[in-house]
């Protein structure tokens, strides 16, 4: 998971906007399950892991030129006997891909993830709400995994 002061130097270099985080940045060390679909968690979603290990294998196919994880509002930096900790709450993962929405959604196993499907995104409307947007190459879409 990020580190608190990366964080913060992400947030610092673009108040307005949430950084888009990369899987390690989000998933590694993470344990929170409610830190992502937190809804359909404990309702058959699949444990935060096993989410991690379906989006890397799904980044390495030819078909993908990458994978964010899209911040929710609710992320914060807290403050717990007197120390600050990082309170990371993802939206859902961003996919660049050349696949249309149904392959996408076979792919990155929606059903399983106890999601609604994928989302379009149009990239200007990405770029207005967070930072830290890869390329996109021509022929690539943005999609979101959503959940709600």
């Amino acid at each position: 998971m990020i580190e608190l002061n990366a964080f913060k130097k992400l947030m610092n270099e673009d108040e307005d906007r949430l950084p888009l985080l990369t899987l390690d940045e989000f998933f590694s060390g993470n344990t929170e399950e409610d830190s992502i679909a937190p809804n359909q968690w404990e309702e058959g979603r699949p444990p935060i892991a096993e989410i991690w290990e379906l989006l890397q294998t799904l980044e390495k196919s030819p078909h993908v030129a990458w994978i964010r994880i899209e911040l929710h509002n609710d992320t914060e930096i807290a403050t717990y006997d007197g120390k600050e900790r990082l309170v990371l709450a993802a939206e859902s993962p961003i996919i660049c891909t050349t696949l249309s929405a149904p392959e996408l959604e076979n792919l990155a196993r929606c059903e399983w993830l106890c999601s609604g499907g994928a989302e379009e995104w149009d990239v200007p409307s990405l770029d207005s709400l967070f930072s830290r947007r890869p390329p996109v190459p021509d022929g690539f879409h943005c999609f979101s995994i959503v959940w709600d």
